[in-house]
């Protein structure tokens, strides 16, 4: 049995439902709010599951086995790839794993830490930065990530970040296009990007993690 501890707009929760859509798993979903009464991620209970007080966090049970908690996306992603092969979320040659990894690096590590929430409320509460401000430092690092990319995906056009079929790098591309857009970024300066975004979320495993469709969205 899987349990996925998210929250409907987290970029990293919804890696792993994506993932999860993907390789036709079932996970029962319990909503950790990040924001209300300052944090659900802060109470102890949570804290035990996961020290850094973040989601998602992948709860395994198996049969006369003691439950498994994993965390960081990207690992239980990977663990999902291992423990359940069918419906790869990686190609079969080593050379093509790791430009699929590098690309979906390029947004989980280098991208993606620098405009999250924790990073977007430290530079509002600690740095007294304003809406203006903290909007023009999470267009700065996006812009910059988002060339990088659009230009890999410009070598070699497809349907999806590498071939015409959903990998690692999608599943970390299509929820920071997501937040891209729910900050104003304009993306007609990246069409590679926009391209494989709006091919992803024609599918289903795709549709059914989009933010609003989940039950805690509001």
């Amino acid at each position: 049995m899987l349990t996925l501890y998210g929250y409907w707009r987290s970029s990293a929760a919804y890696r792993v439902r994506i993932a999860l859509g993907l390789k036709s798993l079932a996970a029962e979903q319990i909503s950790v709010h990040l924001v209300k009464d300052g944090g659900e991620q802060h109470k102890s209970d949570y804290q035990a599951l996961n020290p850094q007080q973040l989601v998602p966090t992948l709860m395994v049970k198996q049969a006369n086995q003691p439950a498994v908690v994993l965390t960081q996306s990207l690992a239980i992603i990977e663990y999902l790839e291992e423990c359940y092969p069918a419906n790869p979320l990686l190609p079969a040659n080593a050379v093509d794993r790791a430009h699929v990894r590098a690309m979906a690096q390029l947004v989980a590590c280098d991208t993606h830490p620098l405009n999250n929430l924790r990073v977007l409320q430290y530079l509002e509460h600690e740095m007294g930065q304003d809406s203006d401000a903290r909007k023009q430092w999470y267009h700065a690092w996006i812009h910059k990530s988002f060339k990088a990319l659009e230009t890999l995906l410009s070598q070699s056009p497809s349907s999806c970040c590498f071939g015409d079929t959903p990998t690692l790098a999608d599943i970390c591309l299509i929820p920071q296009v997501y937040n891209a857009k729910r900050f104003g970024l304009d993306m007609s300066r990246y069409p590679h990007i926009s391209r494989v975004n709006d091919h992803c979320l024609s599918l289903a495993a795709f549709i059914q993690a989009i933010p609003e469709n989940q039950a805690d969205a509001n």
